[in-house]
């Protein structure tokens, strides 16, 4: 009676590995894209699909922009520009990571409500005078949530910060004081305390 040895092939293994760092690296990919929503060619088309707007934007130009805000929770603000007809003219996502880099220093806060939405909640700070508003963006930090800071001095922006969430203490833990190479808001930045989340697991980020 002969005995047959299988040896596997050595390249069998090796495709096996890269078929697996295939599938992984796709489904990070999958994971970190973001899909911008579909084009509308009229402000009818808009209010079908996504209802009556967060707030109306009057524009100089006789231009109309519709905001869609999904804070506190969510990610993205669509924005809408239509024209006196009611034609789209541009549409874009104003948490985008390029729209907030346009925040400048001196912008008032009716600037910067238009260009980034409603904000998702404000704090006041005695010591430093500041009022801060922030805004749930897409997350690239450490934690489980990233927010991007607005800090003002008698109305007007003097820097920008992002702050990352963390859910074992349930408080927000200090960013980098600046947002994408602002040259006026380096430093350490401090996170806010217990108000935002009380309780370790009980915010809206950690479901």
């Amino acid at each position: 009676m002969s005995v047959r040895t299988y040896r596997s092939s050595p390249s069998l293994p090796r495709a096996a590995g890269w078929l697996l760092l295939l599938l992984f690296a796709g489904l990070i990919a999958g994971c970190a894209s973001f899909e911008p929503p579909r084009p509308y060619t009229t402000e009818a088309e808009a209010l079908s699909a996504r209802g009556e707007p967060t707030r109306r934007w009057s524009n100089d130009d006789g231009t109309t922009t519709l905001e869609y805000s999904t804070q506190p929770n969510g990610r993205s603000c669509l924005m809408v520009q239509v024209d006196a007809g009611g034609i789209v003219l541009r549409q874009w996502d104003a948490l985008a990571p390029e729209n907030l880099a346009r925040v400048e220093r001196g912008m008032d806060k009716e600037q910067v409500s238009r260009l980034l939405g409603t904000h998702r909640s404000e704090q006041r700070f005695r010591n430093s005078g500041e009022e801060v508003w922030d805004w749930n963006i897409r997350n690239d930090g450490p934690g489980i949530a990233t927010l991007f800071n607005v800090h003002f001095i008698d109305g007007k922006v003097v820097r920008t910060s992002q702050t990352y969430v963390f859910p074992r203490d349930g408080a927000v833990y200090g960013g980098w004081s600046g947002y994408y190479g602002h040259p006026w808001g380096w430093g350490i930045g401090w996170g806010y305390p217990g108000p935002f989340f009380p309780r370790p697991f009980g915010h809206p980020f950690f479901w």
